[in-house]
């Protein structure tokens, strides 16, 4: 497939090199300039594009960036983008960096950036830590494969985003619908547990509806105070103890 990705930060940078060693021909675009985007590219065996360019001629699009970027982005950016297309959102809302949003208090995160990108959306690899996307994956016969939660409405973009999961290493959990997608939102069980598809599937029915974003903000709060971020091993003894239904200090 031909998979346009907008932003190469870890995420970005980690799916665009999956995906390429995958087969398919993968263009990311980020805001540095040309030559430093070009570089970055050809590191990760994709094709430097602009960010209209990015989205035209693809069969799946990514978005990798903050949360608060989707407010900055072209009115009517993918008007021209087929229905047909996938896209996947990979964020997640965090208040202390992105700033208060208005319109986020009787929705999920995924149902806000669907209304604002104006398009039907599946919310993919948004709860895994980037060293677990990077260096945890699996093949599909070997033992101890963890999972990735995929919410959405539309449910052949759901199967597509599946064989991606699938690709990228990891088993696909089916989220729900975007409506529930807050099962996977930072703060809840799910959110970066790693954890197996059978044990995934317990975490997102064991969420609770408005307990996670307490949880979330306690965990910014505990890192702001960090002069560099906690380790990866701290990082999932977090979210692990979240996963246990109580908040561990890191």
């Amino acid at each position: 497939m031909k998979v346009g990705i907008i932003g190469t930060g870890a995420i970005g940078s980690i799916l665009a090199e999956k995906l390429s060693l995958a087969g398919h021909q993968v263009k990311v675009t980020n805001t540095r300039n040309i030559e430093e985007l070009t570089k970055i590219a050809t590191s990760l065996g994709a094709a430097p594009a602009t960010l209209q360019d990015v989205v035209k001629d693809v069969d799946v699009i990514t978005f990798a960036i903050p949360f608060k970027a989707y407010n900055h982005l072209p009115e009517n950016f993918l008007q021209d983008v087929s229905k047909d297309v996938l896209i996947i959102d990979t964020s997640n809302y965090y208040p202390q960096r992105d700033g208060k949003l208005a319109g986020l208090e009787d929705k999920t995160e995924s149902e806000y950036i669907s209304e604002t990108l104006g398009r039907p959306i599946v919310k993919a690899f948004s709860n895994i830590l980037d060293y677990t996307l990077k260096h945890k994956g699996k093949a599909a016969w070997q033992e101890g494969r963890l999972a990735i939660p995929i919410a959405g409405d539309n449910e052949g973009h759901k199967k597509i985003a599946a064989e991606l999961v699938n690709e990228t290493g990891f088993e696909a959990v089916d989220g729900g619908s975007l409506a529930e997608s807050w099962r996977q939102e930072p703060g809840t069980p799910a959110y970066c547990s790693e954890l197996s598809a059978a044990e995934l599937k317990q975490a997102l029915a064991a969420a609770e509806k408005g307990k996670a974003p307490a949880i979330r903000d306690y965990f910014m709060d505990k890192i702001s105070g960090f002069k560099k971020m906690p380790s990866y091993e701290a990082l999932l003894a977090f979210y692990r103890s979240a996963h246990a239904g109580h908040v561990k200090d890191v």
